[in-house]
């Protein structure tokens, strides 16, 4: 005679099911886990104090990787699902092909890291671009003031920078391809969260979206912190 099986608890169904994290990463194969799980904690522990209200979708941004690689990312939150990967420029003072370096001071011509809540969209001398406010004192806070905006550049050439060693770069701006601005922008605009990764040591031990304990869905995410930064 079979013995019927029994249904598993809620505690154990919680257990076994994949984090946010770990769906989104099994999106968007080609991002580093980490990167992944840390931009889903800090946008967790953003809304959690009430720096935010809850996104639909996240754009994660890994500095990390050479501007001639793919290493922008936006999903949809709802259905853990890769919206876009797309290459994207950093700051023409931030390095050549690899960003090493990174301000919230204008003038500074340098991208900024941290986490970022999108706003409002307008039309100016780069056409169609989107503000964003940084919500990290010190580190991105400066971000409107310095005219930080997602926009479109013809720069942004992923065949070119593969002949001149690397992207064409911006005055601090997360530019993106001229033909996938637009309806990037539309999917982000109006309260979404970007998230800027490099492994800088001052910022990771100090944002206070990072390793919050907010239940990010990224278990382990701020213990590697470290680990990252010493790479």
């Amino acid at each position: 005679m079979s013995v019927p099986t029994l249904p598993a608890s809620p505690a154990i169904l919680a257990a076994t099911e994949p984090t946010l994290a770990e769906r989104l990463v099994a999106a968007a194969p080609a991002a580093d886990p980490e990167v992944i799980a840390l931009a889903v904690q800090a946008q967790r522990c953003a809304v959690a104090h009430g720096e935010a209200a809850p996104p639909q979708r996240l754009a994660v941004i890994d500095y990390s990787r050479p501007s001639t690689e793919p290493r922008l990312w936006v999903f949809s939150l709802a259905d853990a699902r890769l919206l876009y990967s797309e290459h994207v420029a950093h700051g023409k003072h931030s390095g050549a092909n690899l960003a090493t370096a990174f301000s919230n001071v204008e003038g500074s011509l340098q991208s900024s890291l941290g986490l970022f809540s999108t706003a409002e969209t307008y039309v100016g001398g780069n056409g169609y671009s989107l503000r964003m406010d940084g919500l990290e004192p010190g580190i991105n806070d400066r971000a409107r003031e310095r005219l930080l905006v997602i926009h479109g550049a013809d720069y942004v050439n992923p065949r070119q920078a593969v002949q001149q060693g690397r992207l064409g770069r911006s005055y601090g701006c997360p530019a993106v391809r001229a033909g996938v601005a637009h309806e990037l922008i539309d999917s982000l605009k109006g309260g979404q969260m970007l998230f800027a990764y490099y492994p800088d040591m001052q910022w990771l031990h100090g944002s206070r979206f990072i390793g919050c304990n907010s239940n990010a869905g990224g278990a382990g995410a701020g213990a590697s912190v470290a680990s990252k930064a010493g790479r």
